[in-house]
This record gives structure tokens, sequence and C-alpha cells, in this order.
């Protein structure tokens, strides 16, 4: 398969997660009652990764589809994460509890602020080291928010609860957009690894032969 074909199927496949992800939120599938742990939501969240990081273990072909998207492009979707402002605002109105809004949307603020410039600066040979720092910096916000809105209720049971998070429209961003934004960062993170060794090119020379 060409790197054209996987790109029109890779793009099918985001349609009908995001679609699926769409009904069953507006079907109440990821709610869960406060004393059982939300299974529903947990699979939304994990199976598009693990699906993700399956395909491209047994796939070289997929691969090298993956290895020549541009690095520049993928990181600057993370500037999407800027919108992580609506934790802050969730919070005031105490909607969600702090310890699950304020880490979650400071974090997303901070990585979608700085993500052009990471694109435009970093993505390249040349500021490797700083790249990856960056692209994993971004994944810990990931999963920190995951792990604390997982645990914001066990640790204070009489808090503000997080079931905001399972409805519409919040309950995209974890069966969605946080998927995504976690395997565009596993991605250029495998790209930057393969420039270990190349020379050290102009800003613009590995962004225009990096592919898309």
């Amino acid at each position: 398969m060409t790197n054209a074909k996987y790109a029109k199927l890779t793009a099918r496949l985001i349609f009908v997660w995001f679609f699926f992800s769409l009904t069953a939120s507006a079907l109440h599938l990821f709610r869960a009652e406060p004393d059982q742990p939300p299974l529903a939501f947990g699979l939304a969240v994990l199976i598009p990764i693990a699906t993700f990081v399956l395909w491209s273990a047994v796939s070289q072909p997929f691969r090298q589809f993956l290895l020549s998207l541009n690095p520049s492009t993928l990181t600057i979707v993370q500037a999407w994460r800027i919108a992580g402002f609506v934790f802050l605002v969730l919070y005031t109105y105490n909607i969600l509890p702090a310890r699950l809004a304020l880490p979650a949307g400071w974090g997303d603020i901070a990585i979608g602020a700085t993500a052009p410039l990471v694109a435009l600066k970093l993505a390249n040979p040349n500021h490797r080291k700083g790249f990856i720092l960056w692209q994993l910096l971004g994944i810990t916000d990931l999963v920190s928010a995951v792990g604390l809105g997982t645990t914001a209720q066990l640790i204070n049971p009489h808090g503000i609860a997080t079931s905001a998070m399972t409805v519409l429209p919040m309950s995209l961003i974890p069966t969605f957009a946080l998927p995504l934004f976690m395997i565009l960062h596993f991605i250029s993170i495998a790209q930057a690894r393969q420039w270990q060794g190349q020379p050290h090119l102009p800003i613009a020379e590995p962004l225009q032969s990096s592919g898309l």
C-alpha cells in the first residue's frame, strides 16, 4: 500500500473514530455509577492507542508512512490543546475538581501555546533533543490528566465529581482528542529518533524532505 493510500485510510479511520466517540457519548455509554470503575470510558481511551501501537509494530509499510509525515505539521496540530482553558472555566463554576482541572488545563494551555514555536524552530535534526523533550512533556501532561481524572473521586469521594468528562462535549476530549494527541506525540518521537546520526541540515531542508 502506498503512502497516499495509507493517508486516505488513516483519514477515514479518524473520521469513524470521531463519529463513534460522538455517538457513544450522545447515548451516554461512557457514564458510570460513582461507586463503579469507568470501564467503558477507559477502553475508549486505551483501545485507539493500543491499536495504533500494534499496527505500527507489525506493519513496516505503515511505519514507513508514519515516518514520512511532516513533523512540523504533526506538532502544530497540538496547538488545539490551548482549548484546555475550558478546564479552568469548569473549575471556576465548580463543575470539575481542582485536582483535575488546574493541572490538566494549565498543562494543555502550555503545550498548545508552545506548539507553533516548536513546529517552526525545533522540528529538525539540529534541535532533536529539545524536540523530543517537548513531546515527552506533552505526553506527561496527557498521562497525568488521565491519572488525576480517574483518581480524583477516589481520593475525595465527597468532592466535586468528574462526571462532566463523561458527557458531551467534554467526553470527546478523553475519548478522541487525548488518544489522538498521544499518538501524534508517539509518531513525532519516532521520527526524531531517525534523525540520530544524520548531518545537521538547514531548518527548511528536513521539513521539505520529510514528506507531507
